[in-house]
């Protein structure tokens, strides 16, 4: 009880924005986990408020740098959507995130750079998502399976240039897929940013 009172409460209170951004990825990734699906009364709430809330406090460059933020998030999941790897809630999640990263980087005091920010929240995601498709896969016993389509989909986006083609592929693969709710590693990998980085404190 001490330390809620004396440190967390205070630090909620003093990085407001982080803390809302950390509740919003929970409840997406549990939504996620739940229906394979992040919803857009979560992303899009996010993305704007984003925006808003960046004009407010910091006029029209405040708001340059928060779309910077969500063309980074955009960016970084948009080529996995664009092939079928990717569900359209995830790549929204990750570019409200970038919507709000410069508030919560001005709110913590933090001199890492917008970019930089999303660009290692996004790593850490990656690698929270490795781990847990892996997982997923030795749970289920189908090492072989996801292993030969591994490397049939790196073959696919190697040869086949259009991104038309490769996301028609996808969609006739993906019902013998294993589908990753991305919102979880997105949350996790970027509370953890949150938490190395000091940011939650």
């Amino acid at each position: 009880m001490q330390f809620f009172n004396e440190t967390l409460l205070p630090a909620m209170w003093n990085h407001w924005p982080v803390w809302m951004v950390t509740f919003t990825l929970i409840v997406a990734a549990v939504i996620d986990g739940l229906q394979l699906k992040v919803p857009n009364w979560i992303t899009f709430p996010l993305v704007l408020s984003g925006w808003a809330f960046s004009v407010w406090a910091f006029g029209l460059p405040g708001l340059g740098w928060s779309l910077v933020g969500t063309v980074v998030g955009l960016a970084l999941l948009l080529p996995l959507y664009a092939i079928g790897g990717m569900g359209a809630g995830d790549v929204k999640l990750l570019a409200g995130v970038g919507a709000w990263m410069y508030v919560m980087l001005d709110a913590t005091g933090s001199t890492a750079g917008t970019t930089a920010a999303m660009g290692y929240s996004f790593g850490l995601s990656a690698v929270v998502g490795m781990i847990l498709a892996i997982g997923m896969v030795l749970v289920r016993k189908a090492w072989g399976k996801h292993y030969s389509q591994f490397w049939m989909i790196l073959n696919e986006i190697r040869t086949v240039k259009d991104p038309n083609e490769l996301s028609r592929i996808a969609a006739n693969r993906k019902p013998s897929m294993l589908l990753l709710p991305y919102g979880i590693p997105i949350a996790i990998g970027t509370i953890m940013y949150f938490a190395w980085t000091g940011m939650l404190v």
